[in-house]
């Protein structure tokens, strides 16, 4: 598949406040195109919602940043449409009763309804039968690089999620988000509840993203040492936690 051009990001003095307080505050980041960028920290310190922010969900309240050159928050829209999440609770969590495959349709079936660059502006002109068959090599491509084998599934693309384990779960969100050939890709809870080796398989598999050109924002518990590495406020209190929690509620409803 061949990758995007990333967005670089950047950011000074970055913080977004919460009706209870602030969700994170005081960031700083300078990250090139194609970069493996880590946000670190403990659960509850805002990673989420910086996450959320740096792609253009989230407005800030204080200090300045931009992504691929777009001024946060003015050019949030642009950078919304530029970027995709993955693995996201509350935001782009998988239906557990879905199958695979229709994970699969339905994503690509909202890329071709609303705009998105699935298929490329260039194939509308195409018989049907072309552009369906694109969008299936696509598919076939994405899973390919997100490393998910529908073969080795129990029911191939008719597993319901509920079924996946974990890592194939975490696979199918990434496929789903690099269906819309993202120049920025957001991923949440990267390293939750895996073992040190399939911790290891996700930071070479967001590597190998950042090889073909696309940046990967990446939330964790910790971060890889060669990852560029913004930090989240360690030993936070309840009440920032929630200010986080209340920040991410608000852009649910929105």
């Amino acid at each position: 598949m061949d990758g995007p051009l990333g967005l670089a990001v950047s950011a000074d003095g970055f913080g977004l406040e919460g009706p209870r307080g602030w969700a994170f505050r005081g960031v700083s980041v300078d990250a090139g195109p194609g970069s493996l960028i880590a946000v670190e920290g403990p659960s509850g310190s805002g990673r989420t919602c910086l996450l959320l922010a740096l792609t253009g969900r989230m407005r800030p309240t204080e200090g300045l940043a931009a992504v691929g050159g777009l001024e946060l928050p003015r050019r949030m829209a642009a950078v919304r449409r530029r970027s995709a999440l993955a693995h996201v609770t509350g935001v782009t969590e998988l239906d557990p009763a879905f199958t695979v495959g229709e994970h699969l349709r339905e994503q690509a079936l909202l890329r071709r309804r609303f705009g998105g660059p699935l298929p490329r502006p260039r194939l509308r002109l195409r018989p049907r039968g072309e552009r369906r068959l694109e969008e299936r090599l696509h598919i076939d491509a994405v899973l390919t690089t997100a490393g998910l084998d529908l073969a080795a599934l129990p029911k191939g693309p008719r597993t319901a999620v509920r079924d996946l384990e974990r890592m194939e779960a975490l696979r199918l969100s990434l496929a789903l988000a690099l269906l819309g050939r993202p120049r920025l890709l957001g991923v949440d809870d990267t390293d939750l509840k895996l073992s040190p080796a399939e911790r290891d398989e996700i930071w070479t598999l967001l590597r190998s993203l950042t090889d073909t050109g696309t940046t990967v924002l990446a939330v964790c518990s910790e971060a890889p040492r060669d990852a560029v590495t913004v930090r989240t406020g360690a030993g936070r209190t309840d009440e920032a936690k929630e200010a986080a929690a209340d920040a991410l509620a608000e852009t649910g409803r929105s």
